[in-house]
Formats: structure tokens, C-alpha cells, sequence
């Protein structure tokens, strides 16, 4: 067996071209390096070096070895890092804002979750779906689907997402199920404000065709959970992200429509001003969410059946 002593005075005498620098370099006794040096050949069966006088070259066979001992410490070196952050606690405080729908029915439960693993760690969050300022406000990771605006900003996609039509059984069995986009034009949609106006333009997917529905509605709210929850509760049609949903058609609460058809991609992003900014425990917490929606399903379609019950 390699020793790591060996590899490394091998490495760094390669480096230097002269054994007794690396040796003090290293803090080796010049004889006890050359002996080093000499047992890894014999080992190896092949001369590393050809010596001179003052200087020491690699042979062909000690450059093909260099590059895997170069390797192979820079994975222990990346073992022994990824063991070390293991063991230190996660503390600090993390602030962070999310849309209020998907903070409240999807992150909120993870980020106790969180706090459950990391009890040094203080989260003040905000669910809401206005947008913050990440230069001006006091916010460290923000969540936001969608085509991110601001190309200043470092961002990591953490989950792919679209957008999906769904309404409650009771609403379509008392309304009708719309089997084509345009057919929504005749349904109570529940329409949602963002900064940029009334979201009352549905773009959907049959292939590479585009297809957008303008429609309309007596209600309308700029917060999401509020349109998610007249939806439940049977007033509308509405167009949702797939992760604020999926709870609902698992359990039977919603119906997704219009199957045939793709929605909008929506992907959800972490967004932080620099890479600088991001410390230990808003790093750990990214990964957390990360795996939690890895390992998140998306929902089976409860397709609406062609005659309500």
C-alpha cells in the first residue's frame, strides 16, 4: 500500500524538481525522503526520476503516474472536506421568501423539518407573492418559478415544474368539463394578479403548437393560496403550478383538465444575490429542499371523468 506521506513528497518533488526543497517543505529529513522516494519505486517497479546532481526529472512512466497521484489526493482531500462538514453544526439565521402557496402547502413543513435536524438554526421567512428585493431587502434565498428576470442574480433550478388546469369535482359536475382550451372561454376562470397585471392569457402546448386562451372570471386575488382555495372550494377553473396542487389531486380535491394538453414549464429556482452571500446553513438548507423535491412525485392525473357522478 501507497503511504500518503509518499505520494505527497512524490507529488511536490515533481513540482519543485529538487528532492531536499520538498523535503523541507514538507518538514522530512532529507534521507528519510530519498528513502521514501526510492521504497515507491521498488513498489512500483519503474524509476519515477532521473537524477542529476542538482536537479531531479520525471522518466515517462513518473508522468503517467503523477497525474493519478494528483487525483487520487485530490479525492481524499474532497472525502476528508465533505467529512468534516458533516460533522460541524448547521447554525445561523437564514431569511428567505417564497410565493405564498408553495410556502405554505409545500416549504412549511419541510423548513420545520429542517429546524427539527438543525435546532441552532433561525429561519424568518416570507410567503407572499409580491417580489422582493434581493439588493434592498433583507433576504437571503428567495424562491420564484418561472423565467428568472434578473440575470445580475445567481440562481439553481431545484425542481421542473409546469402549470396545470384544474378545478373541484363539484364545479364540474354542476359546469361542464372543458375538452378543449377554447371551451374555457365559456367557464368562470379564477385569475391571479402580478406585478405585471391580470394573468388572464393561458398558453398551452399540442406538440410545437401554441395555443393561448384569454380568459375570464369574477374572481381574482394576487395571492395564490387564495386562488388555489376558491378552486377547492368549487367557484372556477384555475391554472396553477403543479407543485402547489399535486396534495390536492392526490387526494382527490382537485381534478387536473385538459390532459392533452402541456401547460406552461414553471421551474422553481433558488435566487441569491452572490455566491458570496450564501453562508453554511442557507447552503445546507438549498440542499434539503433540493432532495425533499427530488424525491417529490409528481401527482397522478385525476382526470375528470366524461359524465360527473
Amino acid at each position: 500500500m501507497y503511504s500518503i506521506a509518499e505520494l505527497e513528497l512524490f507529488v511536490r518533488t515533481a513540482e519543485t524538481g529538487n528532492l531536499s526543497r520538498a523535503a523541507r517543505e514538507l518538514d522530512v529529513q532529507p534521507a528519510a525522503a530519498s528513502a521514501s522516494l526510492k521504497r515507491l519505486e521498488q513498489r512500483l517497479a519503474s524509476r519515477l526520476f532521473e537524477r542529476s546532481t542538482r536537479s531531479m526529472r520525471l522518466t515517462q512512466q513518473g508522468e503517467v503516474f503523477l497525474e493519478y497521484c494528483k487525483n487520487a489526493l485530490s479525492a481524499l482531500q474532497a472525502g476528508e472536506a465533505a467529512l468534516r462538514s458533516t460533522q460541524e453544526k448547521v447554525h445561523g439565521l437564514v431569511r428567505l421568501s417564497a410565493p405564498s402557496d408553495l410556502g405554505r402547502s409545500l416549504l412549511l413543513p419541510w423548513l420545520n423539518e429542517f429546524q427539527d435536524r438543525h435546532p441552532e438554526v433561525r429561519l424568518v421567512v416570507h410567503f407572499s407573492d409580491q417580489l422582493m428585493n434581493l439588493y434592498r431587502d433583507p433576504i437571503d434565498i428567495a424562491f420564484r418559478y418561472g423565467k428568472l428576470d434578473d440575470s445580475n442574480l445567481i440562481s439553481q433550478q431545484l425542481a421542473d415544474n409546469r402549470r396545470v388546469v384544474i378545478a373541484s369535482p363539484s364545479y364540474l359536475k354542476k359546469h361542464g368539463i372543458p375538452k378543449k382550451p377554447q371551451e374555457l372561454a365559456d367557464h368562470n376562470c379564477l385569475l391571479y394578479y402580478v406585478r405585471h397585471g391580470l394573468l388572464n392569457h393561458w398558453r398551452f402546448y399540442s406538440g410545437k403548437q401554441s395555443i393561448e386562451i384569454k380568459v375570464r372570471g369574477d374572481r381574482m386575488a394576487d395571492d395564490g393560496g387564495i386562488v388555489r382555495e376558491w378552486a377547492i372550494a368549487g367557484y372556477g377553473i384555475a391554472y396553477k403550478s403543479l407543485l402547489d396542487v399535486q396534495a390536492d389531486l392526490q387526494e382527490g380535491k382537485l381534478v387536473s383538465l385538459l390532459n392533452e394538453f402541456t401547460g406552461e414549464e414553471s421551474p422553481l429556482h433558488a435566487i441569491y444575490p452572490s455566491r458570496g452571500s450564501m453562508t453554511p446553513a442557507a447552503k445546507a438548507l438549498i440542499e434539503f429542499l433540493r432532495e425533499k423535491l427530488s424525491g417529490e412525485k409528481q401527482a397522478p392525473r385525476k382526470r375528470a371523468a366524461s359524465k360527473m357522478p
